[in-house]
């Protein structure tokens, strides 16, 4: 008959069985402990940090302040419209939309990437720039073709398409697009003339 400390043993490992593991990066488990709302994926090697739109900002100034990723080095926005079979870990809602930043840590040499799951009702996300700077540009491309709004950014205006563009081009039920090109021959030059008059081709429309 088992004593009381192995059985205490046995109800410990029981209520522990549904438990996530504690994420290998450093980063990313210090993040979740600093962080209830985080959740922690690993993505081939890479840690990833699921964060909701209320932790979005702080976390970004956590991971500058306290651990040393001094730069935003991408940020783009994802449509999952079409994608019913996405891979979204436990404890995370998965969203119509995405925001995806890169951080890089120059002194620590290491990278780390951050998620925010935006809703398609309400698709507004809290501005990286007061932060990252270099997260202005990124924004305004992700706003430009998904509509994505950074609420306190500080240009919010479209950056690849003229302002009276209607819509979003890279969301996924977007109407696809078409600009007319008329095309014409190239002129012919004084070579090509001379030599199609050796073998007694006739003159050509376009030449000069």
């Amino acid at each position: 008959m088992p004593d009381e400390t192995t059985e205490t043993t046995a109800d410990d490992a029981r209520e522990n069985v549904n438990e996530a593991p504690a994420p290998s990066d450093e980063v990313a488990a210090a993040a979740v402990e600093r962080f209830e709302s985080l959740v922690a994926f690993d993505s081939l090697g890479q840690a990833v940090l699921y964060s909701d739109r209320e932790t979005w900002l702080d976390l970004a100034r956590w991971l500058r302040d306290e651990q040393q990723f001094e730069a935003c080095i991408d940020l783009c926005g994802v449509d999952h419209l079409l994608n019913a079979a996405r891979l979204v870990p436990d404890g995370v809602t998965p969203e119509r939309f995405e925001v995806v930043a890169n951080f890089r840590s120059i002194a620590r040499n290491r990278r780390i990437r951050a998620i925010c799951e935006v809703p398609q009702d309400d698709a507004v996300v809290p501005s990286m720039t007061e932060v990252y700077p270099g997260a202005d540009w990124p924004e305004r491309e992700t706003y430009d073709l998904f509509g994505i709004v950074f609420d306190g950014h500080p240009d919010l205006t479209r950056i690849l398409l003229p302002e009276d563009w209607e819509g979003y081009p890279l969301r996924k039920d977007a109407a696809t697009a078409r600009v007319p090109v008329k095309f014409k021959g190239p002129a012919t030059t004084p070579f090509q003339q001379a030599r199609d008059a050796a073998v007694g081709l006739p003159k050509r429309r376009d030449a000069r």
